[in-house]
């Protein structure tokens, strides 16, 4: 593979930008591109020199025959096997292509493989949001210090050639979901031992721009029930997430069934705790990143090609049960799928004065989907402490592609946790509706009941 690693003169030098919103809205001629040599979202459309990453020629869009939604995805690629395994012993040979916090599980554990397939790029969206792109490319603008877009109707890449790392991050933000979904996803904590208790919840996530009355300034709405074990079953978190939060902070409410009451929770953001997670996991990390980018600086370093997590069916297999994933250590690494594929890395530095746990993020963002695929995250003394990932998949029943699961390990604590699991749960259920009623504290109280 070639590295390909875009520098600041091919972006026009525009690259060490942090997070102000100086630069220019995207010409019309860079527009006229998408769908053209970039695919509809802004993504190369040639694959590489080497032959390695393929060109994209509309992404996988048809379900298998034999497909039902009941019984979980079918892998298109279950045919295929390794082109060849990535270890502690020949790292260095692929080291361009790892990213930091691959690098270290290598090092650290010896049964810590990575299994590379041939190259697919399946992800795709619906007509209509190719459409919505570009007719909102070129009108959105990040908000004062970039804490927030302005213009925004309902595109699910407002920027589809970033020229900062915010643009990209709010790409990943507002990834397409198909309007809303219902998920039941498990947090898991591994213990060094390998020993661990699912930690199962029913969640509603419903974008703004899918309801009918949505209130102004909102991006999506958050509704979040943890149903076991009975010791944190009950407990609740509802989240209305702004769209430009330089106007309006987020506003959260959590409901505990011990003092049966619904209170403000400003907590839920940032680098407070997930209360469930047993001290691995923070608020902004859950889908790799979320929330307010303002603590931090942010640099848009370029395009790399690297190994990622991708097209993992194998993993989200609903006749797999945990005990076959989890291990001590690490997942089983033998259900991982990674592939060659181009990714921007962006580059978050805390602010002077700011406070937070990581000190830096590095973030690897999917140039398909534009969803984050990989994360490594730095503590303030500037040592690697935690790398992410997330296990992409295309959801070819509603084209998209939002991840199975993902992954935190702690290098520093020797323990892991996953979350988003469903392999023993309920499948997702994706275009669903809603009310604004059904996101008021008053729903969170009845709920409660």
């Amino acid at each position: 593979m070639h590295t390909n690693l875009l520098t600041v003169a091919v972006l026009g030098g525009l690259l060490s930008l942090t997070s102000s919103n100086a630069l220019a809205k995207i010409e019309a001629s860079e527009i006229a591109r998408l769908g053209q040599d970039l695919t509809p979202v802004g993504a190369e459309k040639a694959g590489n020199a080497s032959g390695t990453i393929p060109a994209w020629t509309g992404g996988l869009t048809t379900p298998p025959a034999d497909y039902e939604a009941s019984k979980g995805y079918i892998d298109p690629f279950a045919s295929e096997r390794p082109l060849y395994t990535v270890t502690k012993a020949n790292m260095e040979q692929y080291s361009e292509y790892l990213t930091s916090g691959q690098k270290a599980m290598l090092e650290k554990y010896p049964s810590y493989k990575m299994n590379i397939y041939q190259s697919h790029r399946t992800a795709a969206l619906p007509a209509a949001e190719y459409a919505q792109i570009t007719k909102e490319a070129g009108t959105i603008e990040l908000a004062d210090g970039g804490n927030g877009m302005l213009h925004y109707e309902k595109t699910t890449v407002p920027f589809p050639i970033p020229k900062q790392g915010l643009e990209a991050i709010y790409n990943h933000f507002v990834r397409y979901r198909d309007g809303g979904y219902q998920t039941y996803p498990t947090e898991i904590v591994v213990q060094t031992n390998g020993t661990f208790t699912p930690i199962r919840r029913e969640q509603k996530v419903v974008m703004a721009s899918a309801m009918g009355n949505p209130e102004p300034n909102r991006l999506y709405y958050f509704l979040g029930k943890v149903t076991s074990p009975e010791s944190v079953a009950g407990n609740q978190t509802l989240v209305h997430e702004p769209i430009d939060q330089s106007k309006e902070a987020r506003l959260a409410w959590t409901y505990n069934p011990g003092q049966r009451r619904v209170l403000r929770a400003p907590e839920v953001s940032y680098d407070t705790p997930v209360v469930t997670a047993d001290g691995l996991r923070t608020q902004d990390q859950t889908d790799m990143y979320n929330g307010a980018p303002n603590k931090y600086d942010w640099k848009l370093v370029g395009k790399k090609e690297m190994l990622v997590p991708y097209n993992n069916y194998k993993l989200a297999d609903r006749t797999l049960k945990y005990k076959n994933i989890l291990q001590a250590n690490h997942l089983n690494q033998d259900l991982v799928r990674y592939e060659p594929h181009r990714v921007w890395i962006v580059e978050a530095k805390l602010k002077p004065g700011e406070r937070h746990i990581y000190a830096k993020r590095v973030f690897y963002i999917d140039e398909d989907s534009w969803g984050i695929i990989a994360a490594d995250l730095y503590d303030s003394r500037g040592n690697l402490w935690r790398t992410q990932e997330a296990h992409s998949m295309q959801r070819y029943d509603i084209l998209s592609a939002i991840h199975t699961s993902e992954v935190n390990y702690d290098l520093q604590a020797n323990r892991y946790i996953t979350y988003g699991l469903e392999n023993e749960e309920k499948s997702t259920k994706f275009g669903i509706t809603a009310e604004l009623t059904d996101f008021s504290p008053g729903a969170l109280r009845r709920s409660g009941r």
